[in-house]
């Protein structure tokens, strides 16, 4: 799996119509995701068997697939083998799994994964960015805090913010932004 390196992987996955960012976990060669029971993500998966990652170095569309729905333009229909799926237009790659529920618990499906096809679509080089990992740290901690209002949760996303501000670059701005939009810490202190 020339695509996918040891740990936790985040991407942009793309099961039937949606997209939502994941973590791939890839570990001894072998490629798993544990997705949310009741998301878009988790009923896709076990009705049409399969999951798309899309590789990109785009803060502001992490945010928003956290949060919303792309319009159907976003979707690039691709063939592989028997299986139409659909991809994220704008990648600079993007591998296609046959997804299994090898377990479920009461919060999780647990899912492994196996490579039916990956593509490069353009090479470009990201050196480390401390602004850009801060909005992905940021941003799985408010899907949380949305669910939880969690205040460890809430310093955690105010203190990957401003890693955002002192590190990162005009794009993790306006993801940041975004970020907020979606957020109402209220009056919670």
């Amino acid at each position: 799996m020339g695509l996918l390196r040891e740990g936790i992987n985040e991407v942009i996955a793309t099961t039937c119509r949606n997209a939502a960012p994941m973590g791939i976990i890839y570990r001894n060669g072998v490629a798993r995701m544990v997705v949310f029971r009741g998301s878009h993500t988790a009923e896709r998966i076990r009705e049409h068997g399969w999951v798309v990652a899309n590789f990109l170095y785009d803060p502001v569309v992490y945010v928003k697939t956290a949060f919303e729905d792309l319009p159907p333009e976003d979707f690039i229909d691709e063939q592989v083998g028997e299986i139409a799926v659909q991809r994220l237009s704008g990648v600079e790659a993007w591998a296609a799994y046959q997804a299994e529920i090898d377990q479920e618990t009461n919060e999780a499906l647990i899912v492994t994964l196996t490579l039916l096809k990956e593509t490069i679509c353009s090479l470009a080089l990201h050196p480390v960015n401390r602004g850009f990992n801060s909005i992905i740290d940021a941003t799985v901690h408010a899907t949380r805090f949305q669910q939880s209002r969690d205040p460890h949760l809430r310093d955690l996303i105010r203190h990957h913010a401003s890693l955002v501000r002192k590190c990162g670059g005009a794009r993790e701005m306006e993801a940041l932004e975004l970020l907020s939009t979606y957020l109402d810490f209220g009056d919670e202190e």
